[in-house]
């Protein structure tokens, strides 16, 4: 067996609800670099793959992933083998999850998917030796966890990200009870769980922030002279991205005569309807969906991207952005960037240093910084290379891989690195208090329920 970095063995199981998804490269890269760290990690998908994408690097882990029918015989004989050999903590784990999920209808009717899929999980576990558990969202994959530490006493941990807080936080005070450790990609994130949970989740909670490779997402040589200037959105098409804000400012971008192409990275429920606001907008040549592309079509683009926009919001479920991989792609890039000020990304876009920070829901706002960077070309090139800088000090995927494979290894929460200690509370708070006014009276409703 190889070693990990800390030069222990270790053999990881990730679970996550689908692999490979088009949108979540971070878990695709991490598991890579993990492997290349010397951790063995085997992948368990609880519902299989979704869309068909395949970023560069994934077809190995497919090969063997571990993708299991819920209809099968294998699933049968997983739960009739728990029953016969430890019954009471087969049923034990039925009831946790069961009345754990109560209060919550979305995921107490899908827990009876994810409960018979854990108990096989678990068999297979035993059987390849598994070490350590590790899920990635704190939803039905971290319940899976839970079931198969329920099980087999595995020790498991977590990455939670975004909606996993931000939405429906059902049974997340008993799964960070029992994990080992838990991560997640922002201090924003950390700092809501501590004032949720208090003393526990300070000490089990450590920051792992998501990052890029430098050396895919890199800085070229941009177009020069005469152009039509692009402007780039890689994003799923979903409430909370925010499209319909930037089809606004297209429109009043255009109407003051500026030439440009907005080019839409992604899919998602709302493509009609994003086309058919380009079309009342008057703006549907110059904006181009071109659905979801693979990671290096992706660095393509944002080489020839004059400047790229996030114009993310926090929708009416409660639903927003943690840090978008796209923003770090961007900046690693060297492309100049637009985004909102919500949620964890001023810690990554520091307004006027490595980006321009909007309010959401501005469409005006966000039409004149794109025409700043569209025609302030000093600003443009000044915010990229300090983008850059941030990048490889903070968000680079190497350097926060190995801290994740050393809590892997340890099975515990490190304590902050010295840039983390070092950081000023002050800039990495949301400077925005619209957000945190609504977190904070959701986390009140949610402790007097």
């Amino acid at each position: 067996m190889s070693r990990s970095v800390s030069g222990r063995s270790r053999r990881v199981a990730y679970l996550m609800s689908w692999f490979p998804a088009v949108t979540e490269t971070f878990i695709l890269y991490e598991i890579l670099e993990l492997e290349r760290l010397g951790i063995e990690v085997e992948v368990f998908p609880l519902f299989g793959r979704h869309g068909t994408v395949r970023h560069p690097g994934a077809s190995k882990l497919i090969a063997r992933a571990h993708y299991r029918r819920m209809v099968s015989w294998a699933l049968v004989s997983a739960q009739l083998y728990w029953l016969w050999h430890s019954p009471l903590r087969y049923l034990a784990a039925w009831w946790m999850a069961l009345a754990g999920n109560r209060h919550s209808w979305g995921f107490f009717v899908r827990a009876f998917a994810v409960i018979p899929k854990a108990a096989l999980f678990a068999r297979e576990m035993q059987r390849l030796q598994i070490e350590h558990v590790h899920a990635h969202w704190a939803t039905h994959p971290t319940l899976a966890a839970l079931v198969i530490q329920r099980l087999t006493g595995l020790d498991f941990s977590f990455t939670c990200h975004a909606h996993d807080l931000f939405m429906d936080r059902t049974m997340l005070d008993q799964k960070l009870a029992a994990a080992s450790f838990a991560v997640t990609i922002s201090e924003f994130n950390r700092n809501m769980l501590v004032e949720l949970y208090g003393e526990q989740a300070a000490r089990k909670v450590t920051v792992v922030r998501c990052g890029v490779d430098p050396d895919i997402f890199r800085p070229r040589p941009r177009a020069r002279g005469v152009h039509v200037p692009v402007i780039l959105c890689v994003a799923s098409l979903r409430d909370y991205k925010g499209h319909s804000h930037l089809i606004e400012a297209c429109r009043q971008l255009k109407e003051e005569g500026k030439r440009f192409r907005c080019l839409l990275v992604g899919d998602g429920p709302l493509r009609r309807q994003l086309e058919a606001e380009a079309e009342r907008a008057g703006v549907q040549r110059e904006v181009e969906f071109l659905g979801s592309r693979r990671r290096n079509e992706v660095a393509a683009l944002m080489a020839r991207a004059d400047v790229v926009v996030q114009p993310s919001v926090v929708a009416a479920s409660g639903q927003m952005e943690g840090i978008p991989v796209s923003l770090m792609e961007a900046l690693a890039s060297e492309a100049p960037v637009v985004a909102t000020r919500i949620s964890a990304i001023p810690e990554l876009i520091l307004d006027e240093e490595t980006g321009l920070l909007v309010p959401e829901k501005d469409a005006r706002a966000l039409c004149v910084a794109l025409l700043r960077l569209l025609t302030d070309r000093h600003m443009a090139q000044r915010l990229g290379r300090n983008g850059r800088r941030r990048v490889l000090q903070h968000f680079n995927l190497r350097g926060n891989v190995v801290r994740l494979a050393e809590s892997l290894a340890a099975g515990a929460a490190l304590p902050p690195s010295p840039e983390e200690a070092a950081s000023t509370p002050e800039k990495l708070k949301v400077r925005e208090g619209r957000t945190s006014r609504r977190l904070r009276q959701r986390m009140r409703i949610e402790k007097s329920a």
